[in-house]
C-alpha cells in the first residue's frame, strides 16, 4: 500500500510519504480496534478520534488525516480511495510528509486498512 501511495504521489509531483514507526502502531491498533469492536468508522469508542490517538501515542503534528477503507485488497482499497475525493486529498496533500498504515484481515470486507497522514 505504501507503494501504491507513493506511486500517486509521484505523478502528482509530490514528494514520497516517508513511514513513522509509531503512526504505524497507531494505525494497527485503529485497524484492530474497527475489527474487534465491530465498527468502521474515524471515532473509535476505544480510543476517540485518530488525532486523539496519535496525541495519546505521543505524537506531535502540525497536520494530520486518517483514510480507512474495508476491501479484499491493498489494491482494491488503493483504487477505492482514489475514487473519493475526500479520500484522495489526504494522499495527495502536500503538506503530509509522514504515513502509518495498519490494515487487518477478518472483517466483512474481508480487510481493514487505517492510512494515518501527517505532516510536521
Amino acid at each position: 500500500m505504501l507503494n501504491l501511495l507513493n506511486q500517486e504521489r509521484m505523478r502528482n509531483g509530490l514528494a514520497a510519504l516517508q513511514v513513522d514507526d509509531r503512526l504505524v502502531n497507531v494505525a494497527r491498533q485503529k485497524s484492530q480496534d474497527m475489527l474487534l469492536n465491530n465498527y468502521f468508522g474515524h471515532t473509535s469508542p476505544t480510543y476517540g478520534s485518530p488525532f486523539q490517538m496519535m496525541r495519546a501515542a505521543g505524537i506531535s503534528y502540525r497536520t494530520a488525516g486518517e483514510n480507512l477503507a474495508g476491501a479484499s485488497s491493498a489494491e482494491t482499497a488503493h483504487s477505492a480511495l482514489m475514487n473519493s475525493s475526500g479520500h484522495r486529498a489526504n494522499i495527495l496533500n502536500p503538506a503530509y510528509t509522514h504515513v502509518g498504515i495498519g490494515a487487518v484481515s477478518g472483517s466483512r470486507f474481508g480487510m481493514l486498512f487505517t492510512q494515518m497522514f501527517l505532516g510536521n
